[in-house]
């Protein structure tokens, strides 16, 4: 209750003094399930809360919130500011704002991150089922309990030894490659292309996806199995050294795929090959940096 307390001061000060122009975080809706809020009045600070069913990455939202607002300087002439938002944040979502201001999708000075110490989600959270107490599989695995990067920090982080054994992934790798092939196209067949997994996910930013054109020549927007395959190869090429393990791709997917196998498995290779580790810093993929180095590019250019 005290991080609810803490949450809700901190939302009707930041609005009052006019610092941002919305708060996004969490609110309890009307069939009591935990899902995101917009707040943009002092008054509505009470919606917020915060719980074990948190479990929505509020990061994508970001870049939509952001407005661009036209004012008069003492010059007479009009010049264009961006407002300031505010967003809660777990651990793993935090690191997705390190990756997006590394790729300059918007700059951290108009961001004001509320970082929550996090106890693990439970498993079923956001699908009214957190009924057997059980923590989703990355809390499972995830020892990080304080956000790597923050304005404020509410509650106090507690230390753990959960660490991610990839066990999971070693039993693939150990299978033959036509087994690992079988497993996977068993997979991707029960795809219905719904791209929840692409719509939740706050890597997935382009303004037009690739797999949705109708103009592609090599992949359209069908439903058979190599069109299935190719979104979700690419996808998880598209993530790699930029996934920040929240996995909610895998939580919203209808079909239950096993989509964090993939990203997970990119994590780790780029991980071992470059010591990197997407979010961690505010620093763009190595394999970002390798493309732009092989073409004269610099990145901070």
């Amino acid at each position: 209750m005290s991080k609810t307390i803490d949450i809700q001061a901190k939302t009707r000060q930041l609005l009052n003094s006019g610092q941002v122009s919305c708060v996004i975080g969490y609110e309890i809706g009307p069939r009591g399930r935990t899902r995101p809020a917009f707040i943009y009045q002092p008054d509505d600070a009470e919606r917020m809360v915060w719980n074990r069913s948190c479990t929505h990455n509020l990061v994508p939202y970001v870049s939509d919130k952001l407005q661009s607002i036209e004012k008069n300087t003492s010059t007479g002439e009009t010049e264009t500011t961006q407002q300031q938002v505010a967003v809660v944040v777990k651990p793993c979502d935090s690191r997705a704002i390190n990756v997006l201001t590394a790729e300059k999708q918007f700059s951290r000075d108009q961001v004001y991150v509320i970082g929550v110490a996090c106890e693990g989600i439970v498993d079923g959270a956001g699908f009214g089922r957190e009924d057997n107490g059980n923590l989703q599989a990355r809390c499972q695995r995830c020892s990080e309990r304080e956000p790597v990067v923050y304005d404020i920090l509410i509650g106090e982080p507690q230390e753990v030894e959960a660490v991610d054994d990839y066990s999971d992934l070693d039993r693939l790798t150990d299978l033959t490659p036509d087994a690992r092939v079988e497993f996977w196209l068993s997979q991707f067949d029960r795809c219905i292309r719904c791209y929840a997994c692409r719509q939740v996910c706050p890597m997935c930013n382009c303004p037009t996806c690739l797999y949705e054109r109708d103009d592609s020549l090599w992949v359209g927007m069908g439903i058979r199995l190599n069109e299935k395959r190719t979104f979700h190869l690419g996808r998880a090429y598209h993530l790699a050294g930029r996934c920040v393990g929240c996995n909610e791709c895998e939580r919203v997917c209808p079909m239950k795929i096993p989509i964090s196998l993939l990203n997970r498995m990119l994590e780790r290779e780029v991980e071992a090959a470059f010591g990197h580790r997407a979010g961690a810093a505010a620093a763009p993929s190595p394999l970002v940096t390798i493309l732009d180095s092989e073409d004269g590019i610099s990145w901070t250019s």
